[in-house]
């Protein structure tokens, strides 16, 4: 799924706790990882290098850029994440696994080393992930599997630069650079929402000075309006998402629930069409929405928002002062969860 974050990286690490999980699975995580590593090359040899094409040289030109400004200006990590290139030859680095059962939008969860409990798994390889997705929908889940194009060990090893996402715009590549090192800051397994939300701050503060110091003011507008497009599109689908958990939850027999559910996704249809008209016909979902859409295609909207307004305060109560922000983040990732949670519903 494109969840337009621009789209953020999900993990992919061995899983240990899901009884399901075969050797071949292992193996395949394994062997995957040792094949992005090994295809890496420096961004300097890429550079020099004749064979290199002109735009895949712009392009890693302008990351280079923008990797010394997130070390330098934004105060996230300076280490070999980020400084090699490498060329999948694909045009996604995994696909991710979604399943939520058909009358119910609670995820199925996988946990993974370092990562904690999450609600996809992931695959190297398309035709093994659609494989999995296969079984699961014959157990009666909705599935969903969708290419993700950047991808993160959250520093566990030097994550490369991918063909997948390099030829992406100017405001894009900020955003997704800044929002992955961001994790490598602060990581709390099994906590995707605060992960997440606070990997989304960090992006949208950094964007905005990367296009203060660097950008022009078109630049900055659109990306401006890019954001409201994504909020006001994941406003939209958490109304829905909410009125189906309604739904799901009521006294009403199946069949009725399967067509009210049926009736919810006509309506975000129509919802969006006349969204969109207020955005001058931008189609920035158009192809989320040409999906067969189910429970499972919402089982992460909303996961990257939930705390973004508390912790806009957080940085603000900072004084914008990016240091200051990732230390008391540092503080509230300490807390036991529940403690965690209740300080962050507090604001703003």
């Amino acid at each position: 799924m494109k969840y337009h974050l621009p789209l953020p990286a999900l993990l992919l690490l061995i899983a240990v706790t899901d009884g399901c999980a075969s050797p071949g699975y292992y193996l395949h995580a394994v062997s995957g990882q040792i094949e992005l590593l090994n295809k890496r090359r420096p961004v300097d040899e890429v550079l020099n290098d004749p064979a290199t094409a002109p735009r895949t040289r712009q392009q890693l030109e302008l990351l280079r850029r923008l990797r010394d400004f997130a070390s330098r200006e934004l105060g996230l990590p300076d280490n070999r994440s980020y400084r090699t290139y490498a060329d999948l030859e694909r045009p996604f680095v995994v696909w991710n696994v979604f399943a939520t059962p058909e009358l119910s939008l609670e995820p199925k969860q996988w946990c993974f080393v370092f990562a904690g409990c999450v609600s996809y798994r992931g695959y190297f390889a398309q035709n093994k992930a659609e494989k999995f997705a296969a079984g699961l929908e014959q157990d009666g889940y909705d599935i969903y599997v969708g290419g993700v194009p950047a991808y993160s060990t959250l520093g566990w090893f030097n994550d490369p630069l991918l063909n997948t996402f390099i030829h992406r715009s100017e405001a894009d590549l900020a955003g997704l650079l800044f929002h992955e090192l961001a994790h490598q800051v602060v990581y709390v397994g099994g906590d995707a929402a605060f992960n997440e939300s606070f990997a989304t701050v960090v992006e949208l503060e950094g964007v905005q000075r990367w296009f203060e110091r660097h950008g022009t003011a078109p630049q900055a507008e659109a990306y401006r309006q890019k954001i409201r497009r994504r909020e006001q599109f994941t406003a939209l689908v958490l109304q829905h998402k909410a009125r189906l958990t309604e739904i799901y939850a009521s006294n009403l027999g199946d069949a009725e629930k399967r067509a009210a559910k049926q009736k919810i996704f006509d309506e975000l249809r129509n919802d969006y069409t006349a969204l969109k008209r207020g955005w001058g016909n931008h189609a920035d979902y158009d192809k989320w929405f040409e999906q067969d859409l189910n429970n499972a295609h919402l089982a992460a909207i909303g996961m990257y928002h939930r705390h973004v307004a508390a912790f806009r305060k957080l940085l603000a109560q900072q004084g914008g002062d990016l240091g200051a922000f990732y230390r008391a983040v540092k503080e509230l990732a300490n807390l036991p969860k529940t403690e965690r949670d209740t300080m962050l519903k507090r604001e703003p």
